[in-house]
């Protein structure tokens, strides 16, 4: 995801903000990719985030989001995610983590993954 002038902060680097929207973009593909939220009748909601920032990212830039989904629980999913740069693989920017929670658009409860649901998350799935 290219860095703009827009993310910057007093400071000139990308604001700490920016990397939750780093986040949430390459999440929201991932699932999307994995046809994970075209499930009619199911959303998701974001439980919990974190991020540990580990050096500035200035502009311009582009930012690579590796994830990993780490868990798959009852209902939930736990990921974690890097934050590099272009151009410098294997060079952390930030290092992440994340859970989300399916839900019954409906009821706004939490949903058990199904059995399709699981094989399509099982191709995600780091052990």
């Amino acid at each position: 995801m290219p860095v703009r002038w827009g993310d910057l902060d007093a400071l000139n680097h990308v604001n700490n903000t920016v990397y939750f929207r780093f986040f949430e973009e390459a999440r929201m593909q991932l699932l999307e990719q994995a046809q994970a939220i075209t499930q009619a009748g199911k959303t998701f909601v974001l439980a919990h985030t974190s991020c540990d920032f580990i050096r500035p990212l200035h502009y311009p830039a582009t930012a690579i989001v590796l994830q990993t989904l780490t868990r798959v629980g009852r209902s939930s999913l736990e990921f974690s995610a890097v934050i590099e740069r272009e151009g410098e693989p294997g060079v952390p920017y930030a290092k992440g983590r994340y859970i989300v929670v399916g839900v019954d658009a409906v009821s706004q409860r939490p949903a058990p993954w199904e059995a399709a649901e699981i094989a399509l998350l099982s191709s995600l799935h780091s052990d």
